[in-house]
């Protein structure tokens, strides 16, 4: 969960000012978080309060209004300052972007890929949508149980179709900004898997443009998993939080232990 949030926090200032070089400051002044934070924050809530459908969909909706300004998409926003609770069929990037809590809490790969589906399809309930979550939450706990680059890279290929044959310096030049999952979740974890450490992944990610924030969040969730988290970094990141969401996260990080 951490991970995801570094990555978002990270990728902020270069959303909509794209850089295609890993050579950055890992924190600037004017980094914050987004809506990528809020909704992995919410994940969590509703993963604490059972898991089930209503339970994600009342922790969307309290942490969406409780941070308006947080960045969401057109139709989420719709969706989450409406009184629906009706999905929207989106395949949008945002279900692959919070569902790093379910991966981290899961006891198995089966349940990963269950409570992945379920958090994504209250909104996301286009089959790309769940895919991306699916692949991301799969990815997240293959990498936190052990498994190595070559296994997770050969399960979310078998599984999941994605093409991961790619390299970050074929990808890079071309990529643009793309907030589907199909256009942002196999790059991810494609920055992940070329990586070295949990920096190395989130610098992998931002460098190759488009939804920087997001692609960085998916890409330090995995490597989370994988590498753990710097401790300096983890403070960085922290600093840029307020104390209701530190106070989710440490509640979260009770779970797990």
């Amino acid at each position: 969960m951490i991970g995801a949030i570094i990555g978002d926090i990270v990728g902020s200032v270069y959303e909509w000012n794209n850089i295609k070089t890993k050579e950055f400051p890992l924190f600037r002044e004017d980094c914050f978080f987004t809506d990528d934070t809020v909704m992995t924050a919410a994940v969590a809530e509703g993963l604490m309060k059972g898991g089930k459908p209503d339970d994600f969909i009342d922790a969307m909706k309290k942490y969406g209004r409780r941070y308006p300004d947080a960045g969401y998409g057109t139709r989420f926003g719709f969706w989450l300052f409406s009184d629906t609770r009706e999905p929207y069929n989106s395949f949008g990037n945002g279900s692959a972007m919070r569902v790093s809590p379910v991966a981290r809490q899961a006891r198995t790969l089966g349940e990963a890929e269950k409570y992945a589906e379920i958090s994504a399809a209250v909104t996301h309930n286009h089959p790309e949508g769940i895919k991306g979550a699916q692949a991301t939450a799969a990815a997240i706990f293959l990498a936190g149980t052990g498994g190595s680059k070559a296994e997770i890279k050969a399960y979310i290929e078998s599984k999941y179709r994605y093409d991961l044959s790619r390299t970050l310096d074929e990808i890079r030049p071309g990529y643009y900004f793309n907030e589907s999952c199909q256009g942002t979740v196999p790059e991810a974890i494609i920055a992940f898997l070329e990586s070295t450490d949990f920096e190395d992944g989130i610098r992998n990610a931002v460098s190759l443009g488009g939804d920087s924030d997001t692609l960085a969040a998916i890409t330090g969730s995995i490597g989370g998993a994988a590498y753990g988290v710097p401790e300096n970094i983890r403070k960085s990141a922290l600093k840029v939080l307020d104390e209701q969401l530190i106070e989710i996260i440490l509640a979260f990080e009770k779970t797990m232990s």
